[in-house]
């Protein structure tokens, strides 16, 4: 595992848009880039960069299809939160060359969430499997919507959320979390793994405690981060607020062997 450390958020979501832009560009044109992607507010710095980078002729994104990691059960595309609107929001509209054809979004208004889920699953394998996942944690540690508990090996499926991310994703309904969906689609814990690589997002001191079990905790369902442990080329690239909770061996260790890139 690598841990990049960075000054604040913005220094992180521009080393993490420069990481991604250069996989894109690196990648050989015989087949496409596939890129999983996040919402929420991690990604957001992340995905400006990433905006001016294409407009400026930086990255182009037309050999590009993405992955989006989830989606509340039961809201049209054109509800003002789904993850849809989110996403076409703060990224796919302002993409100079993204082709409408090669983004994926579970579908929240489906009349068969599990048929969904599996064809979702099928769809990523018919493209040889994500290259590089970016995602985002929760204050509890969950991974797209793998609520603590959930299984290390998890594939695509229906998630029940918990009253902890009800509350937290309330500001976004009115602060209201029973307007908040109770049950939402998401890749699983082992969809996210199977990936090349996967580049996860920790900022701010609320997730100081998520970071420290990303890293030094015990491989554990509770932590669903903790998976990362696991993985060949996972990468986090966090803020210095997010390293609180780090021991002190640790955190000098990551900014000796990361020294190179640091902003």
């Amino acid at each position: 595992m690598r841990v990049v450390i960075q000054d604040n958020y913005e220094k992180m979501c521009k080393w993490a848009a420069d990481y991604i832009a250069d996989k894109i560009n690196g990648h050989k044109e015989d087949r496409p880039f596939i890129l999983g992607l996040p919402t929420g507010s991690s990604p957001i710095g992340v995905y400006k960069e990433l905006i001016r980078k294409n407009k400026a002729g930086e990255v182009s994104f037309k050999n590009v299809v993405t992955f989006n990691m989830d989606e509340y059960l039961g809201l049209p595309k054109d509800h003002d939160q789904s993850y849809w609107y989110f996403m076409h929001e703060y990224l796919f509209d302002h993409l100079v060359d993204m082709k409408a054809e090669n983004i994926n979004i579970l579908d929240g208004m489906t009349e068969d969430p599990e048929e969904e889920c599996r064809k979702y699953e099928e769809k990523i394998a018919s493209y040889g499997g994500i290259d590089l996942f970016m995602g985002g944690i929760g204050v509890d540690g969950h991974l797209a919507f793998n609520e603590p508990f959930t299984s290390l090996t998890s594939r695509t499926g229906v998630r029940d959320l918990t009253t902890d991310t009800r509350i937290v994703n309330s500001r976004f309904f009115d602060n209201d979390p029973e307007k908040v969906p109770a049950q939402a689609l998401s890749v699983g814990i082992g969809t996210v793994t199977d990936s090349k690589e996967v580049l996860v997002l920790i900022s701010g001191h609320n997730k100081a405690r998520a970071l420290a079990a990303t890293v030094e905790g015990s491989v554990s369902q509770k932590w669903t981060c903790s998976a990362l442990q696991m993985h060949n080329g996972a990468i986090i690239a966090c803020d210095e607020d997010a390293c609180g909770e780090l021991t002190v061996d640790t955190y000098k260790y990551f900014l000796d062997i990361e020294k190179k890139e640091r902003l």
